[in-house]
Formats: structure tokens, sequence, C-alpha cells
């Protein structure tokens, strides 16, 4: 069962004023107080929300929030802004009634925020659905596109609406949103040129500056330092709590959810941008020769870059700065601009730019989020509308944003008391009159057209001759002298001895928020709102698209002479038809309350709160509501919350609600003046009664819940009893069958144990049976076995004796082999073919059986290991194979080259780019590449040389240059003469009459003769022309035409243990070898 809860119940102060008593101002302020300090920022005033700004977040805007107050009555649960959009949602989708919610309190009270949390709620509890879902983000989507562009930070707000909004969301006959349309009230765009101290321009400057990328604020031609923007206040330009980069980002993606193409997010941009170029654009004052004032523009940097960006031609928007040409009928008058035209022109265009941009934005968004179909659509309306607005300098805006309160203002008194008055005639109850102040007479002193303060200050705009905010002063003193809300210097209601606060350039308006002081400076120029046409036909010759749209009077195809209406008369007709639109629907009132100046949260300045609670007319509104009735309930929710007080409708009353409602106030002999039965609800008329009828229903729960706990304690201990002699019962059965089981299990394990000796004994004799038959078997077998080899030995006895000798000595001999065999098995040598052990003979006629045995074994080693070679390990083997065949026990140099592996390469030529040339001129393969010593027959000294080897040639070349000094094919080679010590020396000794014998024999000396040897025999004997290796101690070797002999002879070490080689005479060169130890 569902638990419903009250506004009557756990609530902190009292959540309705209509039932605060005493009813009194202070009383008033110290309720909301006391909510306030306990984060309940919502109370009601019957129908109407007043909502305190906490200036901090709150948890009471969840999912689970939506869903505790979604399809509940509104008096249901504990005041909040849910409630009030729940009632009006269900009353447009269930009821078929138009609503409007309608938002209002100063600046800073949390209008755009109660504006977003109704649509937020309503965008919750509506259909779901593709389409459904997408309208419903395009709608709010559209909300952080308008504050970047409409809001701004003021000296009371850091998110302050300086336009008014008026939103429609339209929807179908299910309740599901359909699309909306937006309308847009005054923008403040005297912001965009000037702003006072401590406030800010616009957010979408700083957002831009500050979100946007490098790359798109050099296309747009800006910077992101703020000071270099003259538009731009420095002292307010960071705000804490506000992040402009992250907020830019969040308006670029919303434009682009709402429906923006990205290049009309570009074209946007560009005129933020040129915007901001305008302001940097300073005059400087001119003489003419016929001696009238004219401008230059000093810097024309800025202007060049503005035209760039909405390409316009530099010359034609600088004369419009320059220039200014009225036309009167079929003629023109051009005359100049001096410093202060140029710059009221600068400025004229720079907010109409921005101005008119606005404009385009919130047609742009409407095209987006209107509904596609047209058939009859359910309306609510939404007003988030500037507040009554009283600043130290007030001028033309606040004038108008006051005047737009005062007729809210006007709206609210006549729908509150209208909608009091349809309910008593709805519910058949008398009506009484209620006074009230009306402010009509305000709104007629500002909108009357005769004379009223707008109609005369449009007159002294169109008036011909001499026309100044003095002017419009006089005029106002001369007609509204003698009004009762209008004061000034010169009318009859200043106190001129005595108020001395009124200057002479200002008038006094006794709005019904209080008295506000005017300074008439700048209301004439404000409300005429004039553009140049000069400037109009500028922007309209632009390339840029946008622009044509938003300046279309610059067509000179399209003149018109006709003065423009003023910026007064625009917003007084759009007022008219917004009051006009708000009367055709049921309203839904949230007045938003600022509780404190700084803008902190827990501050509640109750001075404050007091001027807005009597500007709002908040009192006013519980003495309307309480005038004749306090509280009104339908009868099913009242008797169901009050049953409990009389006998004949507790616990459940079977009539009628109606019926029984009666009842129980005839039981409760409550005086029958002090409520009234209407056709659906009960009035009561004083909030003393309400309070009797809680105090008796409090103490009744008290009793009810006495009762409760008395039989719930009852039953308790009887089910409590019934437990434990259930339990006894259960315990005691299952203590008899656990003993059963016990007592079956000790006869079942007896029972066993009979039977297992039992069966034990049987199977013992029948073991024994057939132990002993089977004995009998096998001696009956045995003899007979016995027997038969007895016959047999007897048969053949004389034929085993000739061959006994030879079988027993075969037989040995085969076990012996077997033995042999089987033991040299476990004990084979390892895989290691340079492992020699093997195991040793164990009979003297297996010597050579033995023997052969460890040949195949080592040979079959061999083999295993040779298949492990890669193939070019096999030629480095085969290499080192051929090598030994060649030298060993023959050049004492040998064994220190067996553990060295052959390189072949040791230059690396191929990588090495110092032999990048001499590698380019070998055609073949390079086997080995190394550095040898040329012997000189002069001197025996070496010169160091280049020795290339490839299959067809030997190459020596020069080590430094590179350059081939000799090129000698293998087939001119006849033979290799080395000698037997550990030198390095060979000759390579050349065929008489080759073409390479002509300079003779080369004796050469290298660390790697082993190596050089191998591979040039080895090369001889694929060409099947086998090279002749001489290993001889004494040689000769033919030098050109002379043949010398080269000896070699072991001494003593000299210049440490190197080989030196000295000539002897013409025909000897001897070769000192250092003897080896």
């Amino acid at each position: 069962m569902e638990v419903k809860t009250s506004l009557l119940d756990n609530m902190i102060g009292v959540g309705d004023m209509v039932l605060l008593e005493p009813l009194s101002e202070d009383s008033f302020l110290e309720n909301l107080r006391n909510r306030f300090d306990h984060s309940e920022i919502y109370t009601y005033i019957g129908s109407v929300v007043i909502s305190v700004n906490p200036y901090r977040s709150l948890p009471i805007y969840t999912s689970d929030k939506v869903e505790e107050y979604r399809n509940r009555n509104f008096y249901e649960l504990s005041p909040h802004i849910y409630a009030l959009a729940d009632e009006a949602y269900h009353s447009l989708r269930d009821q078929d009634k138009d609503q409007c919610i309608l938002i209002t309190g100063e600046s800073g009270a949390g209008k755009t925020e109660a504006s977003k949390l109704v649509m937020s709620y309503v965008a919750a509890v509506c259909g779901k659905g593709q389409e459904v879902n997408k309208v419903k983000e395009q709608l709010l989507q559209s909300n952080p596109v308008l504050e970047a562009f409409g809001n701004a930070k003021t000296v009371r707000n850091d998110n302050s609406s300086r336009f008014g909004k008026y939103m429609d969301i339209e929807f179908d006959f299910k309740g599901d949103p359909l699309g909306g349309v937006i309308s847009n009230y005054l923008l403040e765009k005297s912001r965009v040129v000037k702003q006072p101290r401590g406030e800010r321009n616009f957010h979408i400057f700083y957002q831009l500056l500050s979100g946007a990328s490098d790359d798109t604020l050099k296309k747009l031609k800006l910077h992101r330092d703020f000071s270099k923007y003259n538009y731009l206040s420095l002292d307010s330009a960071v705000v804490n709590g506000l992040d402009d980069a992250t907020n830019f980002r969040t308006v670029r993606n919303a434009m682009q959810i709402v429906g923006f193409m990205e290049d009309e997010v570009q074209s946007v941009l560009e005129l933020v941008a040129a915007v901001l170029k305008l302001g940097n654009i300073e005059f400087k004052p001119e003489s003419r020769c016929n001696g009238t004032d004219e401008s230059r523009i000093k810097d024309k940097n800025d202007l060049k870059e503005m035209c760039e960006l909405l390409g316009i031609e530099q010359s034609v928007l600088e004369r419009a700065f320059s220039y200014r040409t009225v036309e009167a009928k079929m003629e023109k008058v051009s005359t100049t601009l001096n410093v202060a035209q140029a710059y009221y022109a600068r400025d004229a265009l720079a907010k109409n730019l921005y101005s008119r941009l606005f404009t385009w934005l919130v047609t742009r968004i409407n095209e987006s989020i209107k509904a596609q179909t047209k058939t009859r659509h359910k309306v609510m309306g939404v007003l988030d509308i500037y507040g009554f607005e009283i600043f130290e300098d007030n001028s033309f805006e606040q004038f108008i944003i006051n005047y737009c309160n005062e007729k809210l203002q006007q709206i609210f008194i006549e729908l509150t008391l209208r909608e009091e008055q349809e309910e008593y005639v709805r519910e058949g109850i008398e009506w009484t009159n209620i006074e009230y102040f009306n402010n009509a007479i305000i709104c007629d002193l500002i909108e009357n057209n005769q004379n009223g303060i707008l109609a005369m200050l449009d007159e002294e705009c169109l008036r011909p001759g001499t026309v100044t905010d003095e002017t419009f002063l006089d005029k106002l003193n001369t007609v509204c002298a003698e009004h009762q809300h209008f004061e000034s210097r010169l009318s009859k209601n200043s106190k001129f001895l005595n108020d001395h606060s009124l200057p002479h350039s200002c008038f006094r308006i006794q709005h019904y928020a209080g008295k506000v002081l005017y300074r008439v400076e700048g209301f004439v120029d404000k409300n005429n709102d004039l553009l140049y046409r000069d400037l109009s036909q500028a922007m309209f010759k632009a390339n840029h698209s946008l622009i044509k749209q938003l300046f279309p009077e610059g067509n000179p195809a399209k003149v018109n002479l006709k003065r423009p209406p003023t910026a007064g008369f625009q917003f007084r007709a759009s007022v008219g038809t917004l009051m006009k639109n708000l009367q055709t629907k049921n309203p839904n009132y949230i007045r938003c309350i600022k509780p404190n100046d700084k803008k902190a949260p827990h501050i509640f300045t109750e001075s404050l709160v007091r001027h807005q609670v009597r500007y709002l007319g908040l009192m006013e509104n519980v003495r309307v509501r309480r005038a004749g009735y306090a509280f009104r309930q339908a009868y099913e929710p009242c008797l169901e919350r009050y049953k409990m007080l009389c006998k004949q409708t507790w616990p459940h009353w079977r009539g009628p609600a109606r019926e029984g409602v009666e009842v129980l106030m005839a039981n409760l002999q409550v005086p029958a003046e002090e409520f009234s039965y209407g056709r659906s609800k009960i009035f009561i008329r004083n909030p003393r009664t309400l309070f009797f009828l809680e105090e008796r229903r409090r103490q009744c729960l008290q009793d009810l819940a006495t009762l409760i706990q008395k039989i719930y304690r009852g039953w308790k201990c009887r089910s409590h009893f019934l437990l434990l002699k259930k339990s006894q019962i259960v315990v005691a059965a299952w203590y008899r069958r656990y003993a059963q089981q016990k007592k079956y299990q000790r006869i079942k394990s007896a029972t066993t144990v009979v039977q297992s000796y039992t069966r034990g004994w049987q199977a013992r004799k029948l073991l024994r049976e057939l132990k002993y038959q089977k004995r009998c078997e096998e001696a009956a077998t045995t003899i007979a076995a016995y027997w038969h080899g007895t016959q047999v030995r007897r048969e053949y006895r004389k034929f085993f004796r000739a061959n006994a000798g030879k079988k027993i000595y075969n037989f040995t001999i085969q076990r012996i082999m077997q033995k042999y065999f089987l033991g040299l098995k476990s004990s084979l040598p390892s895989m290691s073919p340079i492992d020699k052990t093997w195991p040793t003979r164990p009979y003297l006629f297996l010597d050579g059986v033995h023997t052969e045995l460890r040949r195949i074994f080592h040979l079959w080693r061999c083999k295993k290991y040779r298949s492990q070679f890669t193939e070019e390990k096999k030629a480095v083997y085969e290499e080192k194979l051929e090598a030994s065949e060649i030298f060993k026990d023959k050049k004492a140099l040998y064994p220190s080259s067996v553990s060295q592996p052959f390189k072949g390469d040791y230059l690396e030529i191929s990588k090495n780019p110092k032999y990048q040339k001499l590698n380019s001129t070998v055609d073949e393969k390079v086997l080995l590449a190394d550095v040898v010593n040329k012997i000189n027959r002069a001197n025996g000294k070496g010169t160091a040389r280049i020795f290339l080897l490839t299959k067809k040639s030997v190459v020596l070349a020069d080590q430094k240059t590179g350059q081939v000094k000799a090129s000698v094919p293998l087939p001119d080679l006849s033979s290799v003469s080395v000698s037997t010590q550990s030198d390095g020396f060979f000759a390579l000794k050349l065929k008489e009459g080759s073409a390479s014998a002509v300079k003779g024999d080369f004796l050469l000396s290298s660390e790697h003769l082993i190596e050089i040897i191998t591979k040039l025999h080895r090369i001889g004997a694929t060409d099947q022309e086998q090279l002749n290796i001489d290993i001889s101690d004494e040689f000769l070797v033919q030098f050109k035409q002379d043949k010398v002999c080269v000896k070699f002879i072991q001494g003593a070490p000299k210049n440490g243990n190197s080989v030196s080689c000295k000539r002897k005479n013409n025909r000897l060169l001897e070769v000192s070898v250092p003897t080896t130890a």
C-alpha cells in the first residue's frame, strides 16, 4: 500500500503562507528565514510558489525527486517547483487548458534557473521516443545559446538575463512536445558599448576569446587578451564559478544540436568578432578649409580586419563613419561628422549589429524547434523576464524593464483575483469583495496614449526643432506634475524644500515595488535608436550572407524615407501582445526572492527580503487568499486524512465522500461559520480551524499508535508462544526420529556382523575344498610329467649324448654375447666426436668385435654431429679441413690459426663508405679482403696494400686512396711459396710469359696467411687447375728481370717479437723469425 504524506506533515515552519498564524509581515519573514536556514527554499501561497535563491547546489533536483513529484497532488508533498510544473503539465494534458508559468523577481533572484528547472521537469515526465527526445533536447539546448548571447555578469547576478524571454512549448494530445516558439523582449544592447563598474559585456565575447581554438581565433583575426578590446571591461573580466572556455564548447555543441549549420556558426562568430573590432576603431579631429570640423580614423588596421571579416570595401565603411547623408523628398544633403558624431555612429552600428544578430539567432532557433504539424496544439508558456531593477544610476533601460514588471504585477493581481472568484463561483460559495492595491494607475502613467510618459517621449523624438533630454523633462513636468506617483523638482508632489535627493535632471516614479529615480540623460537618443542610413547601406553592400539579412533597409532599391518606430513604441507593442497572450492561458506563478546582495549561501538579509516581499505584493496575495477561505481541499483527501476523528467514518466510510465529511464536521462540533461546503471541496475560513483539526488528528494518531503497539505486542507474544510450541513439537519429533534411527543402525550393524561371520565360515570351508581338489590335480599332473619325461629320456638318451657338448658351448657363447651387448648398451660414451673413451673389453675372444664396434660408433657419432651443421658452417669446416691437409705438421704458424675462424672480409668492404669506390671496381664477389704488406726487394721493408681475392683474380690496392695497383687473374698464378716458420710471408709466383708477369712475382706478408693460401688453393681446385703450394725455408722470387732468393732463419727476438726482413745483397733477402718457446 502506498503511503502518502501531506503538506502538513513533518513541516519546517509553515509550508503554505495562507496557513500562517498569526499573519504579519514579521511572521512572514520569520517563516521564510526558518525554512531557508533548513535548506527549504520553496514555500507556497496557495498555488503560488515562492523561491528563495540558495546561491548553492542542493540535492533536491535529482531524477528520484522527479519521480517523487510525478503524478502527485499539488499539496500532497512538501513545496517544490516540481509540484507546480507537474500541476501545470497535467492541467494542460488532461484538462486541455493552455498554461503559462510566470517567473518574476529582481535580478539575481534565480528566475533563469527556475525556468530551466521547469523545462527540465516537463522534459523528464513527458513521453519518450526518438523524435520526442530530439524535440526535448532541442528545446533544452536553446537555453545555453540564448544565455551566451543575452546574459551578462552584473553587480547583482553573475548570469543576469539582459533580455526578456517567453517560450511557448507546444504539445500534442498525448502530452508529448512537438516544438516551441521563443519571443525576446528588449535586449540591453547599450551593454555592448559600455558596462557599469563591476559588470561585464555579454558572455559570448569572453567565451569566444577563452574557449576558441588558436586556428579559429586566427581566422577571426582575434587575440586572447581581453585588454586589447575597448568594448570589454577588465575589472570583472574573470568571474569566479564561470568557466568561459568550457561554456564556449557547450554553446558550440548546443548550436549543433539545435540545428545550426557549420557555416552559420562561423558567420555568427565572425559578426561577434566584428563587434569587438568595431570597438577598437578610434577617430581624430581634422579641420577643413571651410572651417567645419570632421573626423578621421586614427589606425585603420582594425577597420581593415573588420572589413575583411564582413566582406565590405574599406573605403565604403570609412566614408560612412565620416559623412552622413540626409534625404528629404527628392533632395540629398551630405554633411561631415565630427569626432563625437563619429563615435556615436560607431557605437550605434555596434549596438544594432549585435541586437539584430541576437534577433536573428532567436528566429533561427524558432525555425529549428517549431512544430511541424498543422493541427491544433496545447501550449505551455514559460516567461523568464528581467526583474524589477533599482540601481544607483537608472536610465531608459531600467524604465522600460520596470514598466514591463508593472504590467506583470497588474496581470498577476487580476488573474489571481479572477481565479479566486472563479473558484468560488464554480464551487457555489458566496463571494466577498477583497480590497487590494491596483497598480493600473502607474501603468496608465507610463503607457497612456495621450499623456503617458512613453507617448510624450515619442512625441518629443518626432518633434521638429531642437530636442534634448531637458526639453523632454520639461514636458513631463508640465503634463505629469499633478500625478500622485510622479515626482520631479518642479512637480507639485516633490518636497523641494525638504527633499534634496532629487537632482534637476531626474524624475521619480513611485512603482508598486517602491520609488525609483530615473536620470533623463540618454532617454531621447536611446528611444530614437537611430542608425545612419549610410551605415545601413554600407552593411548591405557586404559580401557576408548574414549581414545582408540583418540590414534589409540598406538596399538602395528599397529606400524608405519613413522614420522607423521608436524603441519605446516597439516595446510597448510587444508587452501588449504578451499580456494578451498571457490572459488566454491559465497562470502559474513563481515569485523569486534574493536573500542577500553578496551572492553568498546561508545569508538571509531581512531588510532586503522585506523590501522584495513588499514590492512583489506577497502579503496582499496571502490576504486575498485568506479574505474568503484560507484553506480548501477536495472531499476525498479530506475524508481520508481526518476520518479517524469520528467513529462513524473510521476505519471505512461506505457512502459518498461529501456525506462523510459532513458527518465528520458535525461530530467534531466545528462552528458552521468556520467552513462551507462546495460542490467538490470543503472550504475552511480560519487557519485556526485547520490547526484544530490537525491537533485532534495528531492526538488521535498517538492513540492509534498506542493501540497498534498494544495489538502488535500481543500478537508478537502470541506468535512467539505459538512458535515455541511448534518448535517443541518439531524438536521432539526430530529427537524421536533420531533415537529410532540410532536403534535401527545398531540392529542393522549387529545383523551385518553375524552375516559376515557366517559368510566367512562358508567361504573358508569352500576354499579348503577347492585347494584340496587343486592339489590333487597338480599332484597327478606332476607324476604324469615325471613319468613321460622318464620315458622320453630313456628313448632319446643315445642321441643326446652325441651332441650335448656343442649345444652347451653354443648356448654359453650366446648368453655371453647377449650379456656383452646389454652391458655395452648401458655404458656407451657421450656423443661428442672428441670423446675417446670406450668401455673395456670383457673377454679376449671379443677383441675384433670390440674394436669394430668402437669404429662404427665413432663414425655414426660423427655423422650425427655433422648433420647439425648449416651450409655456411660446413663451408667453414671444409676450409679448416683443407688448411689442415695443407699445413698440418708442415708450418709452425698453423696450430695458432686452428682456433681462429675464417672471417673472409676483414675490412667490411661492402659496408665501409671509405672503400665504396674500390668495391665498385670489382665485378665479382669478394671472398677475402685484408690489409697485407708488400715487401720491397730494395730494402726489405713492407708497404701496406689492400688484398682482395675473388673467384677470378687477386687485386692489390693502395690502402689510403683505394686505387688499384695490380690485378692478377688466378689462371696467371703458377704457385705459392711459404716457409715452415711462424712468419706470415708468402710469395705469389706468376707464370712466365703471362701478361701479369711483366712486373714479376709478389712477396707479401699477412697475419691471415693460412686463410689466404687455403682460399687460393680451394679456388684453384674448383677451376680444375691445382695451385701448387711450396713450403720451404728458402725459395726464389722473380723481381722483374732478376731472381732473388728469400731465406728464412731463426734468430733472437728483435724489436719485440716481430719478423724482420733485410737485404743482404742483390740476390738475397734474409727473413729473421723469432724462436718460439
